[in-house]
């Protein structure tokens, strides 16, 4: 493969659909299979980034389409999630607002031919998006009283903790950005 990292981005993707797919349907261990998904994928988050960094250097492409593969697949999930009635459309809606926010944003510096690397508190978000929905998932597929199981106030708690982390990384990402956002244009 030339450039394996690109190939498992583009596999996110498509893994993303299939999780989607197990989450929509009743079936037996739909959504056990849906969870197996996810993890591989944000399995294959970290590996892409290590095999770029290290064995078959960074493209545009990566560049671009990794952090956007992150955000379809976590936004996929937590979308899910509100279809089964595990999470409130508001929680998903602010996450998914600050998900184009940063794109946008990134968008707009690569075209000023500034990459800009996630930050810590980037790093944070993904962290706690991906431990949520894992246990969102627990809470579905084994519904106990100690699980986030759908219309739980744990699953409530979760839910807002993701929210505003992930509004609170958005508003770091734009403070350290701010001289990009008020440059004067020419």
């Amino acid at each position: 493969m030339k450039n394996l990292p690109n190939h498992l981005t583009i596999s996110r993707f498509w893994m993303t659909a299939v999780m989607m797919v197990c989450m929509s349907i009743d079936f037996p261990y739909a959504r056990i299979a849906a969870l197996g998904i996810f993890i591989v994928a944000s399995i294959t988050d970290a590996l892409d980034g290590y095999l770029a960094r290290n064995f078959f250097g960074c493209t545009s492409f990566g560049k671009l389409m990794d952090p956007l593969a992150d955000k379809v697949l976590v936004c996929a999930a937590f979308i899910g999630f509100i279809e089964l009635g595990s999470l409130h459309a508001w929680m998903v809606v602010l996450i998914i607002a600050r998900e184009f926010m940063v794109t946008g944003m990134r968008l707009l510096m690569i075209e000023k031919g500034i990459v800009m690397p996630a930050g810590p508190w980037g790093k944070i978000k993904t962290t706690v998006q991906m431990l949520v929905i894992c246990l969102l998932f627990f809470g579905l597929i084994w519904p106990m009283e100690w699980l986030p199981i759908p219309g739980s106030a744990f699953a409530w708690w979760l839910g807002l903790g993701a929210a505003l982390i992930t509004a609170w990384s958005g508003m770091v990402y734009f403070w350290q950005q701010r001289h990009i956002i008020w440059e004067k244009e020419g």
